[in-house]
């Protein structure tokens, strides 16, 4: 991948962006319950325009969204990927009817959205998924289980992927849309280290039929990589944004917190930690933008970029935080610090999306194609 630089205009929506997040947005989510979705923090999103631009921008656009949000208002982030990897299936697959049903109510704020992929026996392998799509008076019926699934059981529509052709492995999968109000569909919240919207989904023999499929019936797993490869950039651009912010308050506190004699800068082991931590945060940054503009051009490639984004990006980020939290010291740990925030922010983005591991092995399957 070439390397990369932002236009000024770009940079000057960045900065925009920040400051709606810390200004605007920031106030909504701390009125937000945890473990919930933030409706009102959803519908802000929405009114400012930045759901629609979900799906008339491309992947650089996502990254720069995702960074800037994350930076000053981490929940903000977090709502506004969820709802573009819950509805950019029904954007990019979606029948005429589906996409008039949905996307406008997604892009106001009005319709929370939800990805439906990972199961208790397929979170990594997704293409051993389990959740059956058995053969229904012209339709399927969906019998299973799904787990940790952002924003369930509130959203109010599911990207859901099932089998419809026993051991076919990634041949065998359909994508469907399910609205959360049909029979046999319940679900449950799940508590995590960081109190996201996130629970499990009961499917006792839902009804679907060929309306609710997205894309084609078995060609489902397309559905769900072309999904993942357009926004494992931006999960490497949420890293980005908490490593910078945690790298700007350990800047700051370091230049003015004083032991042994004058302030931390000037102690040699502390400037050189910083200076890692700058550094590994530019080139994360660099990785992503060139990543995800080479999604954008079409080039050759992209699930190999996409990977190495994701993967550089969020190892750094967990370095850049864990750093942080230790140069600050034990005020770091107290409930309510930024880098409490984010420290336990950070670990989640390392698992989903496709673990670090399952990163790695993408990127050598590229290599020796």
């Amino acid at each position: 991948m070439p390397g990369f630089a932002l236009e000024p205009d770009q940079r000057e929506w960045c900065a925009d962006l920040r400051t709606l997040a810390g200004e605007r947005l920031r106030p909504l989510a701390e009125q937000g319950a945890p473990g919930r979705v933030n409706r009102p923090l959803v519908e802000a999103l929405g009114a400012h325009g930045l759901l629609a631009r979900l799906f008339d921008s491309g992947a650089l656009d996502l990254c720069l969204m995702r960074e800037s949000l994350a930076y000053a208002c981490t929940e903000a982030e977090t709502a506004l990927a969820l709802q573009g990897l819950g509805a950019h299936p029904v954007a990019a697959y979606g029948t005429p009817a589906q996409r008039e049903r949905w996307l406008p109510e997604v892009t106001a704020g009005r319709a929370i959205a939800a990805f439906a992929l990972s199961e208790p026996d397929a979170g990594s392998d997704a293409a051993a998924l389990g959740l059956k799509a058995a053969r229904d008076q012209g339709g399927w019926r969906l019998t299973g289980e799904k787990c940790w699934i952002s924003n369930a059981p509130e959203a109010d529509f599911y990207t859901v992927f099932a089998r419809t052709t026993p051991d076919a492995g990634a041949r065998g999968v359909t994508a469907f849309l399910v609205p959360a109000d049909r029979p046999g569909l319940s679900g449950a919240a799940l508590d995590l280290l960081s109190p996201h919207a996130i629970g499990s989904l009961d499917f006792d023999g839902v009804p679907v039929g060929a309306d609710d499929v997205l894309g084609e019936p078995d060609r489902g797993f397309g559905v769900a990589m072309n999904t993942l490869n357009l926004f494992r950039p931006s999960v490497g651009a949420f890293a980005v944004g908490m490593a910078q912010a945690a790298l700007d308050a350990t800047l700051a506190h370091t230049a003015t917190r004083t032991a042994f004699g004058g302030p931390l800068k000037d102690l040699q082991a502390v400037a050189h930690q910083v200076a890692d931590m700058a550094t590994r945060t530019e080139a994360a940054r660099l990785l992503v933008y060139a990543a995800a503009a080479a999604h954008d051009r079409g080039d050759a490639g992209i699930a190999r970029g996409s990977a190495m984004a994701k993967l550089f990006a969020t190892e750094t980020a967990q370095y850049v935080v864990d750093t942080a939290v230790q140069l600050h010291g034990a005020r770091a740990l107290q409930r309510g610090h930024l880098l409490e925030h984010l420290y336990r922010d950070v670990r989640a983005p390392r698992i989903y999306e496709g673990a670090s591991e399952v990163q790695r092995t993408i990127i050598a399957k590229e290599l020796y194609r």
